[in-house]
């Protein structure tokens, strides 16, 4: 067999072995997105853009039954104060419950967050149904603004007997690239020209 044969078919080979590497990564691309939301589903993170209250569930108040609500506030390198109005209180499941966060911009300009919820225990995520959240787009607020935050929330009354209390947490993050200076850039110096 002459060389020039035996090169071909290695190219061929090749070639198909890149084809078929390829079609699987596509495939992977794909079920990358549905993979990545089930995990979100199960451990109740990065529900961002998604009001709970989309699904249907049983709004029924138990009132043989009280849980703990705590509430946390934290902020990640943003120049803002962040904090809960309330820091805890008892609620019946079921029952629809309405508290506020306040925030602040202490920096001389506009700076834009984001709010990701996070849950104690974290299976207690799969039973918060948020009907309003401050979470669910970013917040812009202009340099010194004060602004009182709301979040609406049922637990659901599916919430395991053995969990009495609840954290909800929220953790404040810069959005890169949307903080907004107040002062204009200075204007770029022009070609200088001669005087005669």
């Amino acid at each position: 067999m002459s060389r020039a044969i035996r090169l071909e078919r290695q190219n061929r080979r090749l070639l198909w072995r890149l084809g078929v590497a390829a079609v699987a990564m596509f495939g992977f691309g794909f079920l990358l997105v549905p993979f990545y939301e089930k995990i979100c589903e199960v451990t109740g993170i990065n529900q961002l853009l998604r009001p709970e209250h989309a699904g249907v569930f049983n709004t029924q108040v138990d009132a043989s039954r009280t849980v703990i609500v705590q509430f946390d506030a934290n902020t990640h390198d943003l120049p803002w104060r962040f904090e809960p109005q309330t820091r805890s209180m008892r609620v019946h499941p079921g029952e629809l419950v309405q508290v506020a966060y306040e925030v602040s911009n202490v920096r001389g300009e506009p700076v834009t967050g984001q709010a990701v919820p996070s849950y104690g225990p974290q299976l207690a995520g799969q039973f918060f149904r948020k009907m309003e959240c401050f979470c669910f787009q970013q917040q812009t607020l202009d340099a010194g603004e004060r602004r009182l935050m709301p979040v609406v929330f049922v637990v659901d009354p599916a919430l395991p007997a053995e969990v009495h209390t609840v954290t909800l947490s929220y953790t404040f993050f810069e959005v890169e690239g949307r903080r907004q200076t107040s002062e204009a850039p200075p204007p770029k110096a022009g070609p200088r020209q001669r005087t005669s």
